[in-house]
């Protein structure tokens, strides 16, 4: 468990999040170095965010960073075989709408990629991606850029939004609520499919 205020999808989404601010507003270069170092400032930030006080961005501020953004992949830094590669897998079939949803086929779900990265990456979620990335790394999740996981944070919470799981806790079972439950809606589908 992220933290003991974390208690569902939405509180995850705005605690990683929270971690992102700090991570720019102190200049510091991960999210466990955030941590440690401005606990007390994320605390209240997710709070903010979680009480309506604060708010995150409109995802078009991420789009312009992406667009201006140097044509390199964004997991591994090569500059070759690059491509915009989905974030949340276009695959994905929470309802019939998801193959048309321009919050999972646009822009707002595009960073650049090699074709290495993107073939290693598949349909797994960002943190399930991560994870397979840096298997060593207990909190893999802070080794994220905060580009690549601010608009994925954002397009992720259309998607539970849509499945109506914000509110939800430990989604995949396995009886605590972590990081990887925020990717576990990846997983399914369309209850018409079932």
């Amino acid at each position: 468990m992220p933290d003991r205020d974390v208690r569902t999808i939405l509180d995850l989404i705005y605690y990683q999040y929270a971690k992102i601010i700090a991570r720019s507003a102190f200049g510091v270069s991960d999210g466990k170095e955030a941590k440690r170092q401005h606990y007390g400032f994320i605390k209240q930030t997710f709070r903010e965010l979680k009480s309506g006080v604060k708010s995150w961005s409109e995802i078009t501020r991420e789009d312009w960073q992406f667009v201006e953004s140097e044509k390199k992949c964004i997991y591994c830094g090569t500059k070759s075989y690059i491509h915009r590669e989905h974030i949340v897998p276009r695959s994905l079939q929470i309802k019939p709408e998801c193959g048309t949803c321009d919050k999972i086929q646009g822009i707002h779900n595009q960073v650049w990629a090699c074709r290495h990265c993107n073939s290693s990456k598949g349909t797994k979620g960002l943190y399930e991606f991560y994870k397979a990335k840096y298997p060593n790394e207990r909190k893999f999740y802070d080794l994220i850029p905060p580009l690549l996981e601010k608009k994925y944070l954002k397009t992720i919470y259309n998607c539970h939004e849509c499945a109506q799981t914000l509110t939800k806790g430990d989604i995949d079972g396995d009886g605590e609520i972590s990081i990887l439950d925020i990717d576990f809606i990846l997983h399914w589908t369309s209850p018409n499919s079932r």
